[in-house]
């Protein structure tokens, strides 16, 4: 019989914690959550609580392993990567000497630039390109909510044929991509939203249904696709709306917007940015590898890009403040109009 697969989970926060939960609950590899202390001494207690729309997934402990430190895991056949952007690096640094050679790496990390920064650090290793669609919410310790629907996307490549499987088993539909950076690059786009969310403190369906939070977003959404033409990026059709026609539906009266983004609008009542949860823990976000991707590529373009840099600012700001205060739509849409 072939051994079951050895999964590693490398910075096991919401997303982490709901893949390698639901790859663990199937019995489909033999997983081990690598993430912080506290988090992790109380998973290795009492489990994982997995819900969404359709019900509750219990996952006993005894059916994962826990572990601070990435050495854990070896020797794995895969690891998922999914600690924030920031920590990429120093991730990879201290997953380097545990890996063997030919291991397959797979980056489940917002951004454009992570699995380059992988691939560096990880010469030995076949590094990937992948992109999670769903909003993972930790509503209490150990219960992780998905609020959002899609299906997991990964580049197309015969190294990834042993992982497929897995996720099938798992109840995880996974779509092979030959196109992974304008993948990377649609999910860019809906991921400035992140910033908006969580300064918003509104869950994301209320959010989204109040037009000055829209234009906020759209304004953002057309300087980044000016700053992706500029590097000769064209951002993957994710939905029926074309990236491009995307601020403009944003732009929409609310009324008129609800008839036609209905796609948009499917979210339960629950859902929030990752951003905001950042927020609520006093944590880093990841706004650097969002609206300061952005800020970046438009800069080495020789282009502005003025409603990101300003948004960067107040999460940067945010982050210093306990319990930050909310922003109203037109407060902040103000605060991202020329001055």
């Amino acid at each position: 019989m072939t051994p079951p697969l050895r999964i590693a989970v490398l910075g096991a926060g919401s997303i982490g914690c709901y893949l390698g939960g639901r790859l663990a609950a199937a019995e489909a590899a033999r997983v081990t959550l690598i993430g912080r202390p506290a988090a992790m001494a109380q998973l290795g207690r009492d489990g994982l609580l997995l819900t969404d729309a359709h019900g509750e997934r219990p996952v006993p402990p005894e059916a994962f392993v826990t572990s601070t430190s990435a050495s854990a895991a070896a020797p794995p056949d895969v690891v998922l990567v999914t600690v924030k952007s920031g920590a990429t690096a120093a991730a990879a640094r201290e997953l380097a000497p545990h890996l063997k050679p030919g291991a397959v790496v797979v980056s489940f990390q917002n951004g454009l630039r992570n699995p380059a920064v992988l691939a560096a650090e990880l010469p030995k290793a076949t590094v990937l390109a992948g992109m999670v669609p769903y909003n993972v919410l930790q509503t209490a310790p150990g219960r992780f909510h998905r609020g959002t629907g899609g299906v997991l996307m990964l580049a197309d490549d015969p190294s990834a044929g042993p992982l497929l499987p897995a996720f099938a088993a798992a109840g995880l539909t996974v779509q092979p991509r030959a196109d992974m950076p304008g993948v990377q690059a649609a999910k860019l786009l809906m991921n400035l939203n992140n910033a908006v969310n969580a300064l918003s403190g509104l869950p994301l369906r209320e959010q989204l249904g109040q037009r000055a939070y829209r234009v906020c977003l759209a304004r953002c959404q057309r300087e980044a696709l000016r700053a992706l033409r500029a590097e000769g990026i064209e951002p993957a059709r994710m939905s029926p709306v074309p990236p491009r026609l995307m601020p403009l539906l944003l732009r929409l009266p609310d009324a008129v917007f609800r008839r036609v983004a209905k796609q948009t609008l499917a979210v339960d009542a629950q859902a929030r940015s990752s951003m905001w949860e950042d927020f609520q823990r006093g944590r880093r976000t990841e706004i650097d590898a969002l609206q300061g991707e952005v800020v970046a590529l438009a800069s080495k373009h020789g282009l502005a890009a003025p409603a990101n840099s300003r948004l960067a600012e107040l999460v940067r700001d945010a982050e210093s403040t306990t319990a930050p205060a909310p922003w109203s739509g037109p407060a902040l849409l103000s605060a991202l109009s020329p001055r």
